[in-house]
C-alpha cells in the first residue's frame, strides 16, 4: 500500500467555502491538465491517468454535478492540498455529506479524489465498522 498516497490523503486540506474560491480551484487545475488520476471511491481505483481533454470533461461534468445537487450559497464539499498548486483534491457528494468536516478518528471519505499521486483503495485503507455500514437499522427498531 502506498505511504505517500496515505500520508498525502490524510495531510492538511484547505476547505473549498464559497464558489468564486472553487472557480479559481478549477481554473488553477485547467492550466495544467495532464497527469491527474481521479478515483471515484467505492469504484476500482484507476491505474492510469486521464487524458487532459477527459479530465477537463470530468471536472465540468464534476462541476455541473456539484452546482446541480448543492444549491447553496457557499460550496464547503471540495477541499485541496494547496490552493495555487493542488496535488489532492478532495470532493464530498452532497447528496452524502454525513459528518465531512471537523476532526474524527474515521472521517467519512470523498465521494471523489482528484491527485497526481497513483490512488490506492480506500476502502480498504480505511475500512468502515459494522456500525457504520448500517447505522440506519437503530432508527427503525
Amino acid at each position: 500500500m502506498s505511504t505517500s498516497y496515505l500520508s498525502a490523503f490524510r495531510g492538511s486540506f484547505v476547505g473549498i467555502l464559497r464558489w468564486p474560491m472553487f472557480d479559481r480551484l478549477w481554473q488553477t487545475i485547467r492550466t495544467d491538465p495532464t497527469g491527474w488520476y481521479i478515483y471515484t471511491v467505492g469504484e476500482t481505483f484507476p491505474e492510469e491517468t486521464l487524458s487532459a481533454r477527459d479530465f477537463i470533461q470530468f471536472i465540468d461534468n464534476l462541476d455541473r454535478m456539484l452546482r446541480d445537487q448543492h444549491r447553496e450559497d457557499y460550496c464547503g464539499v471540495v477541499y485541496a492540498d494547496n490552493l495555487s498548486s493542488p496535488s489532492m483534491i478532495k470532493v464530498f457528494n452532497p447528496n452524502n455529506l454525513g459528518v465531512s468536516c471537523g476532526y474524527s478518528e474515521n472521517p467519512p471519505l470523498p465521494g471523489w479524489v482528484l491527485s497526481k499521486l497513483k490512488p490506492i483503495d480506500l476502502m480498504i485503507a480505511f475500512p468502515r465498522t459494522k456500525n457504520s455500514q448500517h447505522w440506519w437499522r437503530r432508527l427503525v427498531r
